[in-house]
């Protein structure tokens, strides 16, 4: 008797707990739709505003989206009116063979959502307006291009092209295989850029880092690269009478040249001393003044950046990154050259990995 009641508590307990769950999986929508055209590789438009994205290429000719937030369904009212507005629904629309997935209005800093899509793998992707969120892309044939403002991405078996810029955020990316014909570009303000290909990849590579350093596992006669690095350019001003090539004034016809008096050993010395102390003070006040170029440059980039968020929030649009210049520079040649790779960030590091 007491061996029933005992397994019949332990029977509920184990509902109860499942209970929660299944109630989870209940929240989870599902949407599909299709391409007009399946024949012919499609696009996929993602403006997700607050929220994770994952997109995984599979065998399929539909698009299928699970998300804990529910479609808009087009359907009128009994009074025939169309609702317009709403906090926690996305709309899927499609027409020439591009979908379009939205969610979060031009703005609209609401609650978040998270989506998982399946596409077919030739599907080309474009993720933007997403303020605050990670991306993970995988399996896809397609190109990808992605502008987010906060967050990390992720690509995984990379065969097309692919544009990647965010804000804030670490880039990881693993090369399946380059196309001769399609680029790899990755841009970050602040966060690092990893990239794994396979050794025997050809491709020539361009990055670029401010705050951070440019690494590489591939032997340096299979990576041929080399470095530079870009400074704040020193000016010196010298007064005319300083110069060498200044002209000394002309002594009167038929004067004997004047012969300058030859100077103690010890005021040479004084000189030279003198010399090398002012010397080391110029070299402390440029070592000064470039510090404060950068801490200045530090405060601009602050300020910029709290601008651009205020505008985003206001306006819905993330623009493109600003152009990076100057910092080390690291330009070569991978197993002879190819297809181009480019990195660049400003606060982070930027590592090439070779994978087997």
């Amino acid at each position: 008797m007491n061996t029933t009641r005992a397994c019949s508590l332990t029977l509920l307990a184990a509902a109860l707990a499942l209970a929660p769950f299944g109630a989870a999986r209940a929240d989870e929508s599902t949407s599909q739709i299709t391409f007009s055209d399946p024949a012919k590789p499609g696009t996929l438009k993602v403006r997700v505003w607050h929220g994770d994205v994952t997109v995984r290429g599979a065998d399929v000719k539909e698009i299928s989206v699970k998300s804990d937030s529910t479609a808009i369904v087009p359907t009128p009212r009994k009074d025939g009116m169309r609702v317009l507005s709403t906090s926690s629904s996305f709309t899927l629309s499609e027409k020439d063979n591009v979908v379009t997935l939205e969610y979060g209005g031009e703005g609209w800093g609401g609650g978040s959502a998270d989506f998982d899509i399946t596409v077919p793998r030739s599907t080309s992707v474009i993720v933007s307006n997403s303020a605050h969120g990670d991306l993970e892309c995988a399996g896809l044939s397609g190109d990808v291009d992605v502008r987010t403002m906060s967050g990390n991405v992720n690509l995984e078996d990379v065969t097309g092209g692919a544009l990647v810029e965010t804000m804030n955020g670490e880039i990881n990316v693993d090369v399946k295989s380059l196309a001769p014909s399609k680029p790899l570009s990755f841009s970050s303000m602040h966060g690092q850029i990893t990239i794994h290909v396979p050794g025997d990849t050809k491709a020539n590579v361009l990055f670029r880092t401010h705050r951070g350093v440019i690494m590489s596992n591939f032997d340096d006669k299979v990576l041929v690269a080399k470095t530079t690095v870009t400074r704040v350019t020193k000016h010196h001003t010298k007064s005319a009478d300083a110069r060498p090539d200044a002209a000394a004034p002309s002594a009167p016809a038929g004067a004997t040249p004047a012969v300058a008096p030859e100077k103690p050993e010890a005021a040479e010395k004084a000189e030279a001393s003198d010399g090398d102390w002012h010397d080391e003070v110029k070299d402390s006040i440029r070592e000064a003044a470039r510090e404060a170029a950068l801490a200045a440059q530090d405060a601009a980039m602050a300020v910029h950046e709290g601008l651009m968020e205020v505008n985003v929030q206001m306006s819905g649009v993330i623009p493109p990154l600003p152009p990076m210049t100057g910092g080390k520079v690291v330009t070569g040649t991978l197993n002879g050259g190819g297809t181009q790779i480019q990195a660049a960030t400003l606060n982070g590091d930027i590592v090439l990995k070779r994978v087997e």
